[in-house]
């Protein structure tokens, strides 16, 4: 995740309340100077002590970079290359796979068009049109392999049988070609013909319709195979994404020969606001407690608490991975956030996360596979079938983004954007803003208290 912007910035942005404070409810900051230790204890000090408080963490942003001259750089570079060499070895797997499943939907169409005149045989009102189209059918593909003695050759090109062409079409059956007014020689040619046609039309259905099964019993495979190679690419395109190193622009530490590292992490701890409980506590106007005043919220507020890690080191190779060391400021920020200002942040985080470099693929794929979805739906089952396994049909490059796995919820939904956020009403903001806010600064204030404590360091002022 490229951060452009730091966390209070976009926070500003999405919140029409804090574009105006242009503050965070609540700020502290610790510097913790240690080569010696490194980053992992305090960070998993501080997130276990965010759970014990209820606040259920999310890790927002996670960006590093480390000078070219370092070890830390060579070593995660080799692994950034061998994970892109795998994706692509896999993306080119799934490139031939996807190139197999255009040809059968492409075969798979004409075998659906040439059934229909077989299954308008059975349609009266169709029958008579099915003939003709099967006809033409088999004077192309099968009787035009005769070569000069074909219908079509000997109608068009040699003298007496100018009505044999005409007289196949219009032939029933044998018996009807002795009511037609036609020499014997062209009743001589025309019977055998139409035994032929009718071997042919009866044949000719059995072994189509059983290609057709084949072909999409090979469809289905290939589906498979395509979301089974999507599954495997997946992990080493997010590995090598994940790998690649922030650009951190200009900073003074980055010295291209020294060994160092710098490491952002970001983490957003919330607690949604209970009215109905602080109202019967009396924090509250009792009316805001009942059912009525409730069903009329159409959104929740939530007591926020940001955590920022930044850290710079002299990273120590050992015989597994890295020791870091050296010199972290944690900064500790308090928020008043609605769940709308809450989805728009997220939107805002995913415009710069690792759903961008994977968007790129989607259009390739997505754009291509979309248009094959209803064929794909219908060769692989009825309609009913396809809404009850919709996880399984519908677009198999869906699971190289994770698409088919089961993902915890965010309690804010993120399933449809929103553009901007309405500012609070006037209960929203005497009430629900403030409530939220005075929670979130008691929070930062014993998260901040109780680290200093275990620390031994001196207790919140």
């Amino acid at each position: 995740m490229l951060k452009i912007k730091s966390m209070h910035e976009i926070i500003e942005e999405v919140s029409p309340y804090y574009k105006k404070t242009k503050a965070p409810e609540s700020e502290q900051k610790l510097v913790y100077d240690s080569p010696a230790e490194g980053l992992e204890p305090i960070y998993f000090f501080i997130l276990d002590l965010m759970n014990d408080f209820g606040l259920k963490p999310e890790k927002l942003i996670d960006n590093f970079s480390s000078s070219v001259g370092s070890g830390h750089f060579s070593d995660f570079g080799m692994k950034k290359s061998t994970m892109q060499q795998q994706g692509s070895k896999l993306l080119a797997d799934i490139n031939n796979v996807l190139r197999t499943v255009l040809n059968l939907i492409y075969d798979l169409r004409e075998f659906r068009i040439r059934l229909q005149a077989y299954d308008d045989l059975n349609d009266s009102s169709k029958k008579n049109v099915a003939i003709l189209s099967l006809k033409q059918i088999w004077l192309d593909k099968v009787d035009m392999q005769k070569g000069n003695s074909s219908v079509k050759a000997m109608a068009l090109s040699q003298a007496g049988f100018v009505t044999l062409l005409d007289a196949f079409l219009a032939a029933k059956d044998v018996k009807d070609i002795e009511k037609l007014d036609l020499n014997e020689r062209v009743k001589r040619i025309i019977i055998p013909r139409l035994h032929e046609f009718d071997s042919w039309l009866s044949q000719s259905e059995q072994e189509l319709r059983k290609r057709y099964e084949i072909e999409k019993t090979y469809l289905k495979s290939q589906i498979n195979s395509l979301k089974l190679y999507s599954r495997w690419a997946k992990p080493y395109l997010k590995a090598a994404s994940e790998l690649e190193s922030a650009d951190f622009g200009k900073d003074p530490a980055l010295v291209k020969v020294f060994n160092t590292l710098l490491l952002e992490l970001t983490l957003l701890g919330k607690r949604q606001l209970n009215i109905k409980d602080i109202s019967i506590e009396g924090d509250f106007p009792s009316s805001f407690a009942k059912e009525s005043f409730l069903r009329k919220i159409k959104r929740n507020y939530n007591s926020c608490v940001l955590i920022e890690f930044n850290f710079r080191g002299i990273p120590q190779k050992l015989q597994q991975g890295f020791a870091y060391g050296g010199r972290a400021e944690i900064t500790f920020k308090a928020y008043s956030l609605n769940d709308e200002e809450l989805q728009m942040l997220y939107q805002k985080l995913d415009d710069s996360d690792l759903e961008s470099s994977l968007n790129l693929i989607t259009g390739i794929t997505d754009d291509s596979l979309g248009q094959l979805k209803d064929d794909i739906d219908y060769f692989l089952g009825d309609e009913k079938e396809e809404k009850q396994k919709s996880k399984d049909t519908s677009n198999p490059f869906m699971a190289l983004f994770g698409k088919y796995e089961s993902k915890p919820q965010k309690s804010t939904s993120k399933e449809e954007k929103i553009e901007s956020v309405q500012k609070d009403n006037w209960y929203e903001k005497e009430f629900f803003r403030k409530k939220s806010a005075e929670t979130a600064k008691e929070t930062l204030i014993s998260l901040f208290d109780i680290y200093k404590k275990a620390h031994g360091m001196a207790s919140f002022p």
